[in-house]
């Protein structure tokens, strides 16, 4: 069964933003927290790029998850009210995935095809009909 959870996207504060989130709801730790600098790339980040955050997962409880990142124009999205949020599912199989993702992409905008990732998982981006943004992931292998 898919799991559904908010992403939120930050302009260059999602660090301090999380920090936040992290003690309002009285936890101590992050599930993942990863920078820009941590992905494979070809060519270097500018550091003012490299050191934000490119994902951060805070276990709010057993249910529920707050994801984020920062989003850079480098990267083709900039940071809007309104643009910045994205509903994640996390499914079971690569066939639920598959399922979720073409029945949202009809009419839509894919955003980033369905694909195998550095992070091992089957992740893919999309915005539906509706200008509603999703992410579906499911994690191929434990990290």
């Amino acid at each position: 069964m898919a799991r559904i959870n908010p992403y939120i996207m930050f302009n260059g504060n999602c660090e301090e933003a999380f920090e936040f989130y992290k003690k309002a709801f009285g936890l101590t730790e992050f599930t993942d927290f990863n920078r820009f600098n941590e992905m494979p790339s070809e060519e270097p980040l500018p550091e003012e790029i490299g050191n934000q955050i490119m994902h951060v997962t805070l276990q709010i409880s057993e249910e529920t998850i707050l994801m984020g990142s920062d989003t850079h124009a480098a990267f083709g999205a900039t940071d809007v009210s309104g643009n910045n949020i994205s509903i994640s599912i996390n499914t079971d199989s690569k066939e639920e995935t598959d399922k979720i993702y073409n029945a949202l992409a009809k009419g839509g905008e894919i955003t980033m095809p369905l694909a195998e990732t550095f992070w091992g998982a089957y992740f893919g981006m999309l915005t539906d009909k509706f200008g509603i943004q999703w992410m579906i992931n499911h994690q191929l292998e434990e990290k």
